[in-house]
């Protein structure tokens, strides 16, 4: 049975400047199931951004496809939404404004009374309510700019939510609070999920799985790691359960050195990611029962 989203064969070029081609990924494949929240670790050059401005139908692969929900993906659509870390949002509009474009569009036959409730619902949820709702996006602070743009994502119900570093301008503590808003948000929607970061502690927070790219050229995903540590997840109280470092560790390692050793054309063709699954715990998955759903409840 095919995944919700399905990456097959994904090959990217370009020209080299010197009559040749640059191989930035080949033959990437993997899959995210509906609801899923998959992050996408790698060294800059291996081709994530590429990967995730195709998965959003802004740029084409040199060869391969990726199909969401049974439809191959081709150009933009509302039903894939961006969030980019410089916020992108329209100076001229104010942040509630900005928020009722998007959802206006998205439902046409919506009255102005119900695009304006829907918009102000989720930025009630990123924690903008009252007169800032108002204000144009040059006097918000870094932060309330990029809670517009996450909510923004949410309230048009785009079936995959594809976030391309977005709290990489931020300071530590906002960059916390936000992430705990889009937990929370996320975890009452069963969004499904891809996100770009060079956070580990980030990466383990936030995802079910962590697929980790090799170096480029030639750059693959080389494993899809299963995050093993249940939801609800707090950032002071992850580090204290037991598959904590165990993933930490494993996830330094293959940046720190493993990226490096598999660089490089895979003679015989590429492999698909290999699946890790690290628990300490003691706790074995029985492969004759239901797998258990994931867990969909608020951080507090």
């Amino acid at each position: 049975m095919k995944s919700f989203l399905s990456v097959e064969n994904l090959t990217q070029r370009y020209p080299d400047g010197a009559g040749g081609t640059l191989t930035v990924f080949e033959d990437a494949s993997f899959g995210i199931e509906k609801g899923e929240f998959v992050v996408i670790l790698g060294h800059s050059g291996c081709g994530k951004s590429t990967i995730m401005n195709i998965l959003a139908g802004l740029s084409d692969p040199s060869s391969g496809v990726v199909k969401m929900d049974g439809y191959a993906v081709s150009g933009p659509s509302l039903d894939r939404g961006v969030v980019f870390q410089n916020y992108s949002l329209l100076p001229w509009l104010s942040a509630l404004a900005n928020v009722t474009f998007g959802v206006q569009a998205r439902y046409r036959d919506w009255s102005r009374a119900r695009v304006v409730e829907e918009s102000k619902k989720y930025l009630a949820m990123v924690g903008l309510e009252g007169d800032v709702l108002n204000r144009k996006p040059a006097q918000l602070s870094g932060g309330m700019r990029q809670r517009v743009s996450i909510a923004r994502a949410f309230a048009n119900h785009p079936k995959l939510l594809l976030l391309d570093e977005p709290f990489g301008a931020l300071d530590a503590l906002t960059r916390g609070t936000i992430q705990d808003e889009l937990l929370k948000i996320w975890a009452g929607t069963e969004q499904t999920v891809f996100m770009i970061t060079h956070d580990i502690d980030e990466a383990i927070l936030l995802a079910d799985r962590i697929l980790l790219m090799t170096n480029g050229p030639f750059a693959r995903v080389a494993e899809s790691v299963e995050i093993t540590i249940p939801r609800p997840r707090t950032r002071t109280g992850i580090v204290d359960h037991p598959n904590y470092y165990a993933i930490r560790n494993h996830l330094v390692h293959f940046l720190g050195q493993r990226s490096r050793d598999l660089a490089g054309r895979v003679e015989g063709g590429t492999p698909p990611p290999e699946t890790v699954r690290l628990d300490v715990t003691g706790g074995e998955p029985d492969a004759e029962a239901e797998p258990a759903p994931r867990l969909r409840a608020v951080n507090h």
